[in-house]
């Protein structure tokens, strides 16, 4: 009898702490570049692929081409990816969008997104959204196709 309680009491604290990493994704409405309206709700039951960064920010850029590959290939498998751009004027955001030959949806930051993200403090920072809505991961610093592979794959 005193090891079932024990073992209750350990399937108790594990679900517990289970239940408390779940994060969901916070919602939002940005406009993208073209002045669509963007919703991140629109993509329920997709992962997505959250993507701060800034047109001024080398190893921002050095990661887009990675990006425009990956999503390619997993656009049809139920992924998305939505590129945030901070600090960052329309104009430039539209040039190197255009340099870079972009594929997935850009907005630009309306000052607030970062702080209902819990402050954006580097870029580039991702955020890995399950298909629950559920923020699965958050990187920061630069993401390979490679990474981007291994990360979706279990959430595919």
């Amino acid at each position: 009898m005193k090891n079932f309680i024990l073992l209750v009491f350990l399937f108790s604290l594990i679900s517990l702490y289970t239940s408390a990493q779940v994060k969901k994704a916070p919602d939002f409405t940005l406009k993208d570049i073209n002045g669509k309206e963007l919703k991140l709700s629109d993509y329920k039951g997709k992962v997505v692929i959250l993507n701060f960064w800034a047109t001024w920010c080398p190893p921002c850029r050095a990661e887009i081409p990675d990006f425009v590959k990956f999503y390619k290939m997993y656009k049809d498998k139920g992924v998305e990816i939505v590129g945030i751009a901070v600090s960052s004027n329309l104009e430039d955001i539209k040039k190197i969008v255009k340099e870079k030959n972009i594929n997935y949806p850009i907005c630009q930051s309306d000052g607030k997104i970062e702080s209902i993200y819990g402050g954006i403090r580097a870029v580039p920072t991702t955020f890995i959204i399950d298909r629950d809505g559920n923020i699965y991961q958050q990187k920061i610093g630069l993401l390979t196709e490679k990474e981007l592979i291994e990360i979706t794959k279990n959430l595919l």
